[in-house]
């Protein structure tokens, strides 16, 4: 007896609509990054420390209760994730330096892959299909990298970076999986946040990066990407998340390697090679295939 495979739910217009512009806003972070002239490490302290400007002030006017409610582990859990969201920032902010947008977008969403691993780890079973999806995901991955090292040296030191941002990434949202059973949304990202900026500040002053004195335009735009990726992004996915699949966000979500290749190859003239092509779209597969058969977990970008 043959047994009907049922549809999945059908998303809300709504939400649907609030999914274009959380991509739209998570799609303009590797351009924006690779367009202001400012010091890498510096970006990421800034772009921390902005969001944090908005949110402190926020969850201690509306859950100061939750904080001081907040248990040891708990607290402990949250630096924790914030240390390794620094880490995340690091070196994937760097990585757009020396790749292109689309490379390292591209390499960056691997997240799930670590994040399946970590779980391996953690002595949990991991579906084979999922092992499947990790193995066409790495062959794209290193489809995408040997044709960067066609182009430059420095472009495969980019794409290293890019994945090891991804690995920190897929520590921060393991990590965070457990702060977030019992702490809102709103004061974990922002203890993340707060975190990460006073882990990366004392990194940009003993590395003698600037954190002052650029021009108007470049705050501009570390406005726009704090605004957009770090926090509008970021609001409307975990709006999303109460009446839509996660699997279906964590799915969507992928949507943002192309959407930021289309932005960099029109305003910044980075027009991936054409190996690059096929090689993006194994990797999307097999991230594809590692997200639908996993625990459907939304692996929420940080970029």
């Amino acid at each position: 007896m043959t047994t009907a495979v049922r549809p999945a739910p059908a998303v809300p217009r709504v939400d649907a609509l609030l999914l274009v512009v959380a991509l739209c806003a998570v799609s303009t972070s590797g351009p924006l990054i690779a367009a202001t002239a400012v010091p890498a490490l510096a970006i990421a302290f800034w772009r921390n420390a902005l969001a944090g400007v908005v949110l402190v002030p926020a969850v201690l006017l509306r859950r100061r209760a939750e904080l001081r409610g907040l248990s040891g582990r708990e607290a402990r859990l949250a630096l924790g994730a914030g240390a390794l969201l620094a880490l995340h920032f690091a070196v994937w902010i760097p990585s757009l330096r020396y790749t292109s947008v689309a490379s390292a977008t591209a390499l960056v969403a691997t997240q799930p892959v670590w994040a399946a691993l970590l779980t391996r780890l953690r002595g949990e079973r991991v579906h084979r299909a999922v092992w499947t999806g990790i193995a066409v995901a790495v062959s794209g991955a290193l489809l995408l990298s040997a044709a960067d090292l066609r182009v430059s040296g420095q472009a495969l030191v980019g794409d290293l970076m890019a994945v090891a941002g991804g690995a920190f990434a897929a520590g921060y949202m393991v990590v965070g999986s457990e702060v977030r059973r019992s702490v809102s949304t709103t004061t974990y990202t922002t203890l993340c946040y707060a975190t990460t900026a006073l882990l990366l500040l004392p990194v940009c002053l003993v590395g003698g990066q600037a954190l002052s004195g650029y021009d108007g335009v470049d705050w501009l735009r570390l406005l726009a990407l704090t605004a957009g990726a770090q926090l509008l992004g970021h609001s409307l996915f975990n709006t999303v998340l109460r009446s839509v699949s996660p699997t279906v966000v964590s799915l969507s979500i992928l949507f943002e390697i192309p959407g930021a290749a289309l932005i960099a190859a029109l305003f910044l003239g980075q027009t991936p090679p054409l190996l690059a092509v096929p090689a993006a779209v194994l990797l999307v597969c097999g991230l594809a295939l590692v997200i639908r058969t996993g625990d459907g977990t939304p692996a929420l970008p940080v970029e």
